[in-house]
């Protein structure tokens, strides 16, 4: 379990550069890649959806929550 602090915002930022650096190394390939895209493309469904929010920040709200999720874990 990890503890709540500066330590653990560091690895988080840290983790999600090198799940970042891997999908854009490894494209398609990358296991990370297809569900962050499915959940941009769920972002922009939603975005088109409701009138509040423009396709831009759904598909950015989607991709971040899922490539959260993929480093969560």
């Amino acid at each position: 379990m990890r503890d709540d602090g500066p330590q653990n915002e560091q690895d988080w930022v840290g983790d999600a550069r090198n799940e970042l650096s891997g999908m854009l190394k490894d494209g398609m390939d990358h296991p990370s890649t297809k569900p962050v895209l499915t959940g941009a493309a769920v972002g922009v469904g939603a975005a088109i959806l409701l009138p509040v929010l423009t396709w831009p920040v759904g598909l950015a709200a989607g991709a971040g929550y899922m490539l959260y999720r993929r480093i969560k874990r």
